[in-house]
């Protein structure tokens, strides 16, 4: 459970997902791990970055970056780092530590670009920024958090949304001082509402209690939307297994419309 950022931690929310997931007919192994409970693995990992000479605190807010910074593909201008604080000097630091400006650690990228070989998408390169690994407020950063959580728990293959890929390179970059083995990837193409609009939470996000069907309909409208089952079939998990290939999936995004699973 992603739960570093308190501020979005809402009671209900995790029981919530979990109910959803064994509706689902989903499940998942050993006990729920939350990352609240793994700062001392996460602080491990930036004293090692640290001792290397590899991160640097930045005084930077997010509308200084994004002044400075313009918007490329993918990851926004407000997150993609200009490196204004990459030399600051002693002196400089002293002044706005004095000022009550808490830093945010940076990791030095050098803007190397990072390629893998995602399962789906084919070859993906990315020019990697000064990213943040730890913010001002000193909680890890998500790109930290998860690249010691995957290696902690034994993950060989991650899978997420294509909406990701660009910050896929960020947490390969990591884990390589780090010396950690890295996973393979498959970037899954996006289920869209009607306007083309991904659904997220701030956007038409849709829930099993949004929908009048029971979950094997709304398992089943997911099977069809991968090529797994036929329109009118309910398969059950066995036969999803059984047919599952991961390189025939779909390439392109998936369109949800209100009746779409009937």
């Amino acid at each position: 459970m992603e739960d570093l950022d308190r501020s979005r931690v809402r009671p209900g929310v995790e029981e919530a997902q979990l109910s959803d997931l064994m509706a689902l007919g989903l499940d998942w192994d050993g006990p729920v791990v939350r990352q609240s409970g793994r700062m001392e693995l996460y602080e491990e990992a930036m004293a090692r970055l640290d001792a290397d000479g590899l991160l640097y605190p930045c005084y930077c807010t997010r509308a200084e970056i994004r002044a400075a910074a313009s918007a490329p593909h993918g990851i926004s201008a407000s997150d993609r780092y200009p490196g204004t604080c990459r030399g600051l000097t002693v002196a400089q630091r002293a002044e706005r530590e004095a000022a009550g400006l808490p830093p945010a650690l940076r990791v030095r990228s050098e803007d190397v670009r990072i390629t893998f070989e995602d399962r789906l998408l084919g070859r993906f390169e990315e020019e990697v920024d000064d990213f943040v690994v730890r913010r001002n407020d000193g909680t890890p950063a998500y790109q930290l958090a998860v690249v010691v959580d995957d290696v902690a728990q034994g993950i060989g293959e991650v899978v997420k949304g294509a909406d990701l890929a660009d910050s896929t390179p960020r947490q390969i970059l990591l884990s390589r001082p780090l010396g950690l083995p890295e996973p393979r990837y498959a970037h899954v193409p996006l289920v869209l509402g009607l306007d083309g609009r991904r659904l997220a939470k701030r956007h038409g996000a849709v829930t099993l209690s949004d929908r009048a069907e029971g979950p094997d309909e709304v398992r089943a409208w997911m099977a069809r939307s991968l090529g797994l089952a036929r329109v009118g079939e309910i398969p059950s998990l066995d036969d999803l297994i059984a047919r599952f290939e991961p390189e025939r999936l779909p390439r392109e995004p998936t369109v949800w419309a209100p009746e779409s699973t009937a």
